[in-house]
């Protein structure tokens, strides 16, 4: 079931993430739309919409994991290969997005 060329891209699970977050080991980049965003958001996180992406506005990182993340894992996977073909060394996506976020029980804003 792996999209094509989804190798190239590492899963992370959300209490991966979460704790990669907490210990400011992470930069989450949110690659959802901006009416997506107004409705519910992931805490913290930079907003580079897919519509528009430029792997080039993502902030520098300073040494931080870059990882991206959508509503179910299929647009973060999409930019994180965008990200590499341009060159950026981002090569982690949120698995399952702000659903598997939800479910696992971890905050958003509203």
């Amino acid at each position: 079931m792996a999209e094509q060329g989804s190798d190239q891209v590492q899963d992370l699970t959300p209490e991966e993430v979460a704790l990669g977050l907490t210990e400011n080991r992470m930069l989450l980049v949110d690659v959802r739309e901006p009416n997506e965003i107004a409705i519910e958001r992931y805490p913290n996180a930079v907003v580079v919409p897919l519509s528009a992406f430029d792997p080039s506005t993502i902030p520098d990182p300073q040494g931080k994991q870059v990882v991206f993340a959508c509503r179910s894992g299929r647009r973060s996977v999409t930019a994180s290969l965008a990200a590499q073909q341009a060159g950026f060394p981002y090569a982690a996506h949120l698995a399952g997005g702000i659903l598997a976020w939800k479910a696992a029980g971890l905050p958003t804003e509203t």
